[in-house]
């Protein structure tokens, strides 16, 4: 229990998984002031997060790091894990940001609910000692699940947290997570992983196109979890609905980029997202990719274009092969 008079108060990095929620409820149930905080980018919302939240009957800061983020993003330290995820430096950017935020909180240390080599990028030992540089706070962590195993950090050593408090979870099984779960009326929780779109292949392939190709910026990340998307050129990429909701989706999401469609017959949305206008080329072999998707035409149809409120143009060009298409295919 705590040895101190004082009722300290810590900072939680809450995922919504099961270790982040067995993190907050024991520390709460040795008596501390537990603030959990959902760090929010583009590639993981705080849908689980806040349904975790409430199912342990805390209430959930959701913090908004996107600038950051995608700066972080295009040169990690420590590289990227099999997609585009580049977990130690993402782990120590959040503590970083709760360390911004500790003040405005009245916050005294952190906590999350990571346990050693339970992640093979970012729960080594080794690596969770670099998320700990990384954050520029390393001296005020405390991992309550795997502390045990760890070096004694500040708030061990001035008699914030009582170490023998402490767990020593280590390792891929959740067997000893799952018995603390029922211990502290834990009954809903999401499998283990999941949740970050920079781990999933087709979306990292995307992303990555982006960065080679001088296009990584917010409004070009919006569109990467839907539709079909191909690189015409270094310049400009399409990217084509595969339905009608998808299609409802992209031009609601359309700016100033070119907006394709058949003007005659159902078919896809196209999007041409280019740094510089397109040439006339980029223009032809983005609507003959378009017109390979519309059933109604056999060999040759007109495509109209323009920006999303102006659609005045017309071009007039053969439907592509399918393997043909393929070959621009990013996924």
């Amino acid at each position: 229990m705590i040895h101190t008079e004082k009722k300290r108060r810590c900072f939680a990095l809450f995922s919504g998984g099961l270790d982040s929620m067995l993190a907050v409820r024991y520390m709460m149930q040795l008596g501390y002031d537990v603030l959990p905080i959902f760090f929010q980018t583009p590639f993981f919302g705080p849908a689980k997060a806040l349904t975790a939240a409430n199912h342990i009957g805390v209430e959930l800061i959701v913090h908004d790091i996107t600038p950051e983020h995608l700066e972080m993003l295009q040169h990690p330290r420590y590289g990227y894990g099999k997609g585009m995820n580049p977990c130690i430096d993402c782990h120590g950017l959040m503590f970083r940001m709760a360390a911004s935020l500790m003040q405005e909180y009245k916050v005294d240390f952190l906590i999350s609910g990571e346990v050693l080599a339970q992640r093979p990028m970012s729960q080594r030992h080794d690596a969770m000692n670099s998320v700990a540089k990384l954050s520029s706070v390393k001296d005020l962590l405390v991992r309550p699940l795997c502390q045990k195993l760890l070096t004694d950090t500040l708030p061990i050593r001035e008699g914030w947290v009582n170490k023998a408090d402490m767990l020593d979870i280590q390792g891929r099984g959740r067997q000893r997570q799952m018995a603390l779960a029922k211990e502290l009326g834990i009954t809903e929780y999401e499998n283990a992983g999941g949740g970050c779109m920079l781990t999933e292949k087709i979306y990292s392939l995307r992303l990555k196109d982006l960065v080679i190709h001088k296009q990584f910026s917010l409004e070009n990340i919006e569109f990467l979890a839907l539709a079909r998307h191909y690189r015409l050129s270094p310049n400009c990429k399409l990217i084509l609905g595969r339905d009608y909701e998808e299609n409802e989706r992209l031009i609601a999401m359309v700016t100033d980029e070119i907006v394709m469609k058949s003007p005659e017959h159902p078919g896809p949305l196209g999007v041409l997202s280019c740094q510089k206008p397109p040439e006339e080329k980029e223009l032809q072999v983005a609507a003959s990719m378009l017109l390979r998707y519309v059933k109604a035409i056999q060999t040759e149809g007109e495509v109209q274009w323009g920006q999303k409120e102006a659609m005045n143009s017309v071009v007039k060009v053969p439907k592509m092969a399918p393997e043909i298409v393929e070959k621009y295919l990013i996924m």
